[in-house]
């Protein structure tokens, strides 16, 4: 990772994380690698006054959205946050946590994780030095243009969040980052898994040929083409495409429902696949190419997407590789995983927690994150590592596994 010696300059204010109900594990983990590399820092300037705050044993505030028997909420701010450069984490994909509407336990939306964070916010009612939102699954990102009388609630949410103080939105692999062209004077930053990706591949799997007459990656569809390109140049591998056929005269659950799955690239018999994506939503549309793939002869499948959601449930994707359909599913943890997902043996997790406290740690001080949003360096080195080894250390999986005592 880039070089902590950068990090000497006066912080911009005492730092401070919030991780909402919705990213508490993320934050947590966050947490304890910023106590852990402060405390070992060596620089002579952490005695002064400047530097007050500098080492503690923990960055969290304390934040609560409590509700009421209507549904109703409040944010409420338990430490002081006064002069603090904040870092407020939400995951607004979290269907995990429930609240009780009458007496009748519901599960939060979307909808809801954004409505606290707003409530968090107005709760610090700006006292801070700087307000960072880290939202890692960008709010409405998937409804980001208009293509008939509709609304942009995506522009809308980041509008808003720079109208109530936020400085600096930081989120990973959005669906269309021309989203950020609704606040071109504020901070937006669109930060890629793709080190993580390979790093996670590379450590799960030791038996992969990384050439192309041996691997190639695919794009599900021609949006997420600048992908695959990239993680294929990085491999030094082939590219292919599937684009959607679609039946534009019927309207399915808001979309356009898909014909078939097209294919435009070479050969892939004998080869292994990577198909990579932003998001894995009901899986539909992953197992279709992946299936398209197994009629064309390839010889393992591996399914990578930024954000697991898993919303019709685990089973398919069990059935899929009971069948050899697809060998292996990578997701990062920047969204809720589910407990039974990281029991399955077909999946592994690529966490993103050290990298999220990289960004922390260099933004606090206004030090550069150009080494951090550039991971050419440290993706070639991993493969280099891998060719001569064929295998690299670390794994987050086990870890998870151990915490939820699975």
């Amino acid at each position: 990772m880039p070089d902590s010696s950068k990090l000497i300059t006066v912080p911009v204010g005492k730092l401070g994380i919030i991780p909402l109900k919705s990213c508490e594990a993320m934050g947590e983990k966050v947490n304890n690698y910023l106590v852990r590399w402060r405390a070992d820092r060596h620089n002579l300037n952490k005695d002064t006054l400047m530097f007050n705050g500098y080492e503690k044993d923990s960055y969290i505030l304390r934040s609560q959205c409590p509700r009421f028997g209507s549904g109703e909420a409040k944010g409420m701010l338990m430490d002081s946050v006064r002069g603090t450069d904040l870092y407020i984490l939400v995951d607004v994909g979290n269907y995990s946590i429930e609240y009780n509407l009458a007496g009748t336990p519901c599960k939060m939306s979307p909808d809801d994780h954004y409505q606290d964070l707003k409530r968090v916010i107005a709760a610090i009612g700006g006292k801070a030095s700087r307000i960072t939102v880290i939202m890692p699954f960008l709010y409405e990102s998937r409804q980001h243009k208009r293509t008939t009388r509709e609304s942009l609630d995506c522009a809308l949410a980041l509008q808003e969040l720079v109208s109530m103080g936020v400085d600096n939105i930081i989120t990973f692999d959005a669906h269309d980052p021309r989203v950020q062209n609704a606040i071109p004077l504020n901070g937006f930053e669109n930060i890629m898994p793709t080190y993580q990706f390979i790093k996670t591949l590379l450590k799960t799997t030791p038996d992969l040929e990384l050439d192309s007459d041996h691997m190639m990656v695919i794009s599900p569809d021609e949006g997420a083409m600048h992908r695959a390109i990239y993680f294929a140049n990085h491999l030094t591998v082939d590219v292919g495409m599937f684009y959607k056929r679609r039946d534009y005269t019927r309207v399915v659950n808001g979309k356009n429902p898909i014909v078939a799955h097209e294919f435009l690239g070479d050969d892939v018999e004998g080869k292994d696949v990577i198909i990579i994506d932003d998001m894995i939503a009901s899986g539909e549309s992953m197992i279709d190419v992946a299936k398209e793939l197994k009629k064309r002869k390839a010889r393992r499948v591996y399914a990578l997407a930024t954000f697991g959601l898993f919303t019709a449930g685990l089973e398919i994707f069990d059935k899929c590789h009971e069948e050899g359909i697809i060998e292996k599913v990578i997701t990062t943890n920047l969204t809720y995983q589910q407990p039974e997902l990281l029991k399955r043996s077909w999946y592994e997790s690529a966490d993103m927690s050290k990298y999220i406290a990289y960004l922390i740690d260099h933004l606090n001080h206004d030090a550069s994150i150009s080494d951090l949003l550039d991971p050419t360096e440290r993706i070639q080195t991993r493969i280099s590592e891998y060719r001569i080894n064929h295998t690299i250390s670390d794994n987050y999986k086990e870890e998870m596994l151990n915490l939820l005592g699975l």
